[in-house]
């Protein structure tokens, strides 16, 4: 069997090829899709950087008094 990627001549039932290391057939099953978005970060930032806002103006006001 040859590599689809780089010609080399490998082993009929290899599931790689050693040379480029890509895989020899196509997946069989599809990876699984992931249900968060890009942004699904965004809400716990802008809490986490509210929350520290506020503990400075705290501390700012407990300071100045």
């Amino acid at each position: 069997m040859t590599c689809r990627t780089c010609g080399t001549e490998i082993a009929e039932k290899a599931l790689i090829c050693y040379r480029c290391g890509r895989a020899t057939a196509d997946p069989r099953v599809a990876p699984p899709v992931s249900r968060r978005s890009s942004a699904g970060g965004q809400p716990r930032l802008v809490v986490l950087v509210l929350l520290v806002v506020v503990a400075a103006a705290v501390w700012w006001w407990l300071q100045r008094g």
